[in-house]
């Protein structure tokens, strides 16, 4: 379990409820990260993420489901709010539509209408749910 009342679990957190997106990081089948920035909402000790059935990142999960994800620093030479999470991602085939999950919708409803898309097609296009328990927090 992520201690969010220490110094950095309180800085991690304030990310996590202020950043747009997370760098997601799955691994292919030769072993090799894959990155990718992700729409994301916090729900308990857990990251929820929406993707298109198809993705990439999907087969990476099933083959292995330890993720990492980071964000970006603030500062020109990265060196400030270095935030990386550890992870278990759990594809959910019964998971919450999109455009049902309030703070999903809340967050992303504007992104959302700038791809000129409604909720409810989102939903239809990214329609696996994607839930990643934080295991491990590192960084300063």
């Amino acid at each position: 379990m992520i201690d969010f009342k220490s110094k950095l679990g309180r800085k991690a957190l304030r990310h996590l409820k202020q950043e747009y997106f997370v760098w997601l990081t799955t691994v292919d089948a030769k072993n090799t990260p894959q990155p990718r920035p992700v729409w994301f909402t916090l729900e308990g000790d857990s990251i929820v993420i929406y993707s298109q059935p198809g993705a990439y990142k999907l087969k990476h999960i099933v083959n292995n489901p330890y993720v990492s994800l980071h964000f970006n620093t603030p500062d020109a030479k990265g060196e400030d709010d270095v935030i990386v999470f550890h992870g278990k991602a759990k594809i959910e085939a019964r998971g919450e539509a999109a455009n049902k999950n309030n703070i999903y919708m809340r967050k992303y409803r504007t992104g959302i209408k700038g791809l000129d898309s409604t909720p409810q097609q989102f939903a239809e296009e990214y329609s696996t749910l994607v839930r990643i328990k934080l295991l491990s927090l590192r960084g300063w």
